[in-house]
């Protein structure tokens, strides 16, 4: 639904039900970086806020350390910067690819334009956000890596709700550092930002770990967004491209071998396709790089087995309770995908990079054994973000601005 209409309509129906007021709410996450995860996980707590019969809209933030996706003449190499002739031969090289990548660009656009109303306003950093504060109740941030300090988000005041005044209600749901631990640099700031927070939830133990450490600790596990919805709603927004039968989901970030071995062993024994959404794997049958979240959702929904070092896609496979092998990735950042697995009692189905992986040494996960600690998990969560938007102001952690 277009975002002028969403308010329009719920502006009329603003009501209480069950003695509970109905709040504005405006969440902030990484908007509109075109990456599969981070659109459904946006989507699925504004839509879960929805339901809960809330006006929510994400706020229409684009710094531009996340605004020069698809940009078709940006010269990101200082080599190729000097001068007209280098710059020419770089944008040779890189427009026939950007033009082409323009394609999967339109594709998450839709999916925006469709289930993701935000903010008519576009703001670029966290001062324009203090000065032209956009109006609401409650604000909140997250979720997905919006405090991963490896990058620029995570250092980012603005994804620390830190344009929110005292007198507003300041809450974090399923905020994730995506590592282990802080450098010694940024725990002051994370520590003077996450503070002011009337609320505080993160995604992983380690992140809960990481604010204990540093003081803070009032501080709650919730799942991501995307467990907020339930498997009969993921279904009804998975649309297929092409009808596929009997295929491993491939999806893959590092271009890993085990991977690839693991995938094409099973391709020899079962006679699976092979079937990725990854831009350069080149052993696929099937590539749909070009396509938007509607159809990785439905890859996941009917692949016989999923492949992935993927948060998101190892979150969607056990949503529609697949077979779902998951490879480390770097270090630094497998805290997301392992504290998942253990939280379902799962982590047998986690491996090393660099492991060699037989089907045959996989026992099937009986998902009818663990349904009730998925079922626990999202009760906790979804009862975490009521009472957080009920609460009186400030009766957390917070600190004077």
């Amino acid at each position: 639904m277009p975002c002028t209409n969403f308010l329009t309509k719920s502006n009329t129906n603003r009501k209480t039900v069950e003695g509970k007021k109905h709040k504005k709410i405006l969440t902030i996450t990484c908007h509109d970086v075109y990456n599969y995860g981070a659109s459904l996980q946006e989507y699925a707590l504004l839509e879960f806020l929805k339901q809960e019969g809330h006006i929510s809209e994400t706020i229409n933030y684009k710094p531009p350390y996340l605004s020069n996706h698809f940009n078709l003449w940006q010269v990101s190499h200082p080599f190729f910067e000097k001068n007209l002739i280098t710059k020419s031969i770089y944008l040779a090289l890189k427009l026939p690819k950007r033009l082409i990548n323009r394609i999967r660009k339109r594709n998450f656009d839709r999916f925006t334009q469709k289930y993701i109303p935000s903010t008519k306003k576009l703001y670029r950093n966290n001062e324009e956000l203090r000065k032209q504060l956009p109006d609401a109740e409650a604000y909140i941030c997250g979720s997905d890596q919006i405090w991963n300090s490896f990058f620029e988000n995570g250092k980012d005041a603005a994804f620390y709700l830190d344009f929110v005044p005292n007198n507003k209600l300041k809450i974090s749901y399923a905020a994730s550092f995506a590592i282990d631990k802080l450098e010694e640099s940024i725990k002051p700031f994370v520590k003077e930002k996450v503070s002011r927070l009337d609320k505080i939830s993160v995604r992983e133990t380690s992140g809960v770990r990481i604010l204990n450490d540093l003081g803070i600790k009032n501080v709650t596990q919730v799942l991501d967004p995307v467990f907020l919805l339930d498997k009969a709603h993921w279904a009804n927004i998975a649309r297929p491209k092409k009808e596929l039968q009997d295929y491993i989901f491939i999806y893959d970030f590092d271009y890993n071998p085990s991977i690839q071995q693991f995938a094409e062993s099973i391709r020899s024994s079962k006679g699976y396709k092979i079937i990725s959404m990854n831009e350069l794997n080149k052993y696929a049958d099937h590539n749909f790089y070009l396509e938007g979240p509607e159809v990785f959702l439905d890859l996941v929904k009917n692949a016989k087995i999923v492949v992935a070092n993927s948060f998101h896609a190892v979150a969607f496979s056990i949503i529609f309770q697949k077979e779902v092998v998951v490879f480390n990735r770097k270090e630094a950042i497998n805290t997301r995908m392992r504290d998942l697995l253990e939280l379902f009692q799962i982590k047998n189905r986690l491996f090393g990079k660099n492991d060699v992986v037989s089907l045959d040494e996989l026992e099937t996960i009986d998902y009818s054994t663990i349904q009730h600690i998925i079922k626990e998990h999202i009760d906790h969560s979804k009862t975490y973000l009521r009472k957080a938007l009920e609460q009186p102001l400030n009766s957390g952690l917070t600190s004077q601005r």
